[in-house]
């Protein structure tokens, strides 16, 4: 009788245990540990960089009106798996992708969602198409961040629901796909070694940078 008294807490800790296990390893693995990404085939990037091309060069008329740099723009194209690079700088008068890197895309309020999911609704959590004027710097929790100006109806509510482009460590600096990116609460969250380098280029711009998020 006793015996049974003490197997019984100790087959509960265990299920706990399990449960634990079964949640954060899977996690675990796809942000902190080294995992090789698969290789993009050569038709494949020659696709991605006309579109990219493509995208890039339908700004250049909505940047002169709105009074943005003419110097790069900062494209993410959300059709993309989340563990390949799909934060692109563009270089508009060399007209070329110059930098890359990871970005996540919002959960939805979900425990995790591997494919992005779009709502400009307040407290959805979700990620907003469109095109965003980039603001000015501040410290906020994660670091030094960027406030994002929503300019078209899919993301006109982008300031006020918070969604910013900043930093955080659960993304790396290089691609992991198949496996999937960590998700944010709706903002374009990247690694803190690319928002150092989207900083230099934010932060010497005379105007504000355009970023697109698309899919």
């Amino acid at each position: 009788m006793d015996m049974k008294k003490h197997l019984l807490p100790a087959f509960l800790l265990l299920l706990v245990l399990a449960g634990v296990a079964y949640y954060f390893i899977p996690r675990f693995t796809y942000y902190h540990l080294p995992v090789p990404s698969l290789p993009v085939s050569k038709a494949n990037k020659n696709l991605l960089a006309a579109k990219t091309r493509e995208q890039a060069a339908s700004v250049r008329s909505f940047i002169n009106k709105k009074k943005l740099s003419d110097e790069f723009c900062f494209l993410v194209d959300m059709s993309l798996p989340s563990g390949r690079k799909r934060f692109f700088v563009y270089d508009l008068k060399k007209d070329m992708v110059i930098l890359s890197g990871l970005v996540a895309h919002g959960s939805c309020n979900t425990d995790f969602l591997e494919q992005a999911s779009f709502s400009n609704t307040p407290n959805q959590g979700c990620s907003s198409v469109g095109r965003y004027s980039i603001g000015n710097s501040y410290k906020g929790q994660f670091g030094k961040a960027y406030k994002l100006h929503g300019l078209d109806s899919s993301n006109s509510n982008a300031y006020k629901r918070y969604v910013v482009l900043h930093a955080y460590d659960c993304v790396p600096d290089y691609e992991i796909h198949p496996q999937p990116l960590c998700n944010s609460l709706g903002c374009p969250m990247i690694s803190y070694k690319f928002l150092e380098q989207l900083g230099k280029i934010i932060d010497q711009s005379e105007n504000p940078v355009l970023l697109w998020v698309y899919q």
